[in-house]
């Protein structure tokens, strides 16, 4: 086999489970950014520097997701069927979204931020109705299945409630109260539909456990917006206990997950773990516990990350990774 066939086989299998690294990252450098008050200019260095990486690669992964669709049509109508595959694209719409908060938070106010924050914005919102749209086709090809009922849905959800960590200092405090609000209401629905899942069909299969962190997240990115819309640090408190819960749950299936090999799915970790440190960051001020804790919290989150990255670098030179499906 020639060497562009390899390339192109090995192309077919870049799922858009793959821009949960940005996710992770830029989430990572959001939190080394909330660390300078504690810190000082350190931090923001070294929130550049992972944020940097971040945009770098979410750039090479559009690029090479972009030649895929041109290569492997079918593999991309595939992933868009998928009844879990589906909503990891929603991925590649939260990147953008914390990329351009984390501009606006390492560079200020500038038209380019807002602009970019902005497409995200709205691409996140389309992204959304797209994904809950598929339920109205019933229990068909690409509509409602049981099945597809994972954690994975929540990445839609933590997209929208995100709007107001920008879009507030940006100016934009309408549409991200708006934004805002749907993905409010969205999470405790499809945080009942999971419950259900697991109580009438199980749990998902093994290898998607570690999308159980993925919970973390609403809870944790909440908190954080209702500081940015200026509500009083116990609402914010509130919501970081309600994801500390889910954290010190979803860790019951780290044991069977680590007997497993590592798969992108093991990203799922990453961005629930960076926002969970940055929220601490952020409540340190208001007291106890946050105040012990938010260093702690930061270097595990970085160690996790840096860990994925190792292991994700190790399994693209095993040829582990960009494989079909078990």
């Amino acid at each position: 086999m020639t060497t562009a066939n390899q390339t192109s086989l090995t192309l077919k299998f870049l799922g858009p489970q793959w821009f949960a690294t940005v996710m992770g990252l830029a989430g990572l450098a959001l939190a080394w950014a909330a660390a300078a008050p504690k810190m000082g200019t350190a931090a923001e260095w070294v929130a550049r520097g992972i944020g940097g990486f971040a945009a770098l690669l979410f750039l090479i992964l559009i690029a090479l997701f972009s030649r895929r669709g041109q290569l492997h049509p079918e593999a991309l109508t595939a992933d868009l069927l998928h009844p879990v595959r589906h909503a990891f694209f929603a991925t590649i719409t939260v990147a953008l979204i914390l990329l351009a908060t984390l501009g606006h938070a390492l560079f200020g106010v500038s038209v380019f931020w807002e602009t970019l924050w902005l497409l995200a914005c709205l691409l996140q919102f389309a992204v959304t109705v797209w994904v809950l749209s598929r339920w109205w086709r019933g229990n068909t090809i690409g509509g409602f299945q049981w099945p597809g009922i994972t954690p994975v849905l929540i990445i839609p959800v933590v997209g929208n409630v995100l709007a107001p960590l920008a879009g507030v200092p940006l100016g934009q405090h309408e549409w991200a109260a708006v934004q805002f609000g749907v993905g409010l209401f969205l999470w405790p629905v499809v945080l009942t539909l999971i419950m259900a899942r697991i109580g009438v069909h199980g749990l998902w299969p093994d290898r998607l456990l570690p999308t159980g962190f993925i919970m973390v997240a609403p809870p944790v990115i909440v908190g954080l917006a209702l500081l940015r819309f200026g509500a009083a640090p116990a609402w914010s408190q509130g919501c970081w206990g309600i994801a500390l819960f889910f954290l010190l749950w979803a860790a019951q299936v780290l044991k069977p997950m680590l007997a497993q090999p590592f798969s992108m799915a093991w990203w799922a970790l990453s961005f629930p773990l960076a926002a969970f440190a940055a929220l601490t960051l952020k409540l340190a001020p208001t007291g106890q516990p946050f105040a012990f804790l938010a260093m702690p919290v930061l270097a595990l989150a970085t160690l996790v990350i840096g860990a994925l990255c190792l292991w994700t670098v190790r399994g693209l030179q095993q040829g582990t990774l960009l494989v079909a499906e078990p």
